[in-house]
């Protein structure tokens, strides 16, 4: 990731629709091809991470619930996504930003910790999981409440998405709009991806120790990367 790389300037509404137009207009050129296949392959790694990380906040709740966790995590990282791409020249201004996020993720693999330990001797028999066939009546017992799970999914999407526009703008570049449709796209691919992993989450409960061990690599990733970068890493202030 380039924190320090030209990022594009978005605009309003208006101007992000012309820009996804104009970009994939001339998708063909060379260098709109090529900012979009490494926006995409950007992407599609962090949605992996994201979609992990949503999954494994999510379960151990039922399954509806869990379903509408997952829902607000989407749309949360959907309408944060784009929200730090319209200010992603003044975010790559900011230093320690980056750093601050993982500090973040961190607070949030702490919470999931304590709740999988804290859980971990008690009976993990429930309701199991509707969505996988053979086990509807197995699984973790639900081991967090409704309004814990969504704020750990919020606090997290805040941190991802971070991450996430930062990683993308450098790839962009004079490309906003194809940084739109790939952060789009990486928000649907994570939702979709979630529920999946949520729902197995509920079946095999060591699943969820994968899960933190993702968070965990996510966030010191960011912790080292907001400290070393040479512009905007929190070791420039010393």
């Amino acid at each position: 990731m380039t924190l320090a790389a030209a990022a594009p300037s978005i605009g309003g509404p208006a101007e992000i629709w012309q820009h996804i137009v104009d970009d994939f207009s001339n998708i063909g050129s060379p260098s709109a091809l090529a900012a979009f296949v490494q926006v995409l392959m950007i992407d599609l790694v962090l949605a992996g991470d994201n979609a992990i990380v949503v999954g494994a906040l999510a379960a151990g709740l039922p399954a509806d619930q869990r379903k509408k966790v997952i829902a607000i995590g989407v749309l949360a990282a959907l309408v944060l996504r784009v929200g730090f791409a319209l200010i992603v020249t003044w975010l790559l201004g900011i230093v320690g930003l980056v750093f601050a996020g993982g500090l973040l993720l961190l607070w949030v693999a702490w919470k999931m910790y304590r709740e999988l330990h804290d859980h971990g001797g008690q009976d993990v028999h429930s309701q199991g999981s509707p969505e996988i066939e053979g086990d509807e009546h197995s699984g973790l017992k639900p081991a967090k409440s409704f309004a814990s799970a969504a704020i750990s999914v919020a606090i997290a999407d805040v941190s991802m998405s971070i991450d996430n526009v930062l990683g993308v703008a450098g790839a962009a570049r004079e490309h906003p709009g194809i940084l739109i449709v790939g952060l789009i796209f990486a928000v649907a691919l994570m939702g979709l991806a979630a529920n999946v992993i949520a729902a197995y989450i509920e079946r095999f409960r060591w699943i969820a120790w994968v899960g933190l061990v993702v968070i965990v690599y996510v966030a010191l990733k960011m912790v080292y990367e907001g400290w070393v970068d040479p512009q905007l890493g929190v070791g420039t202030l010393f």
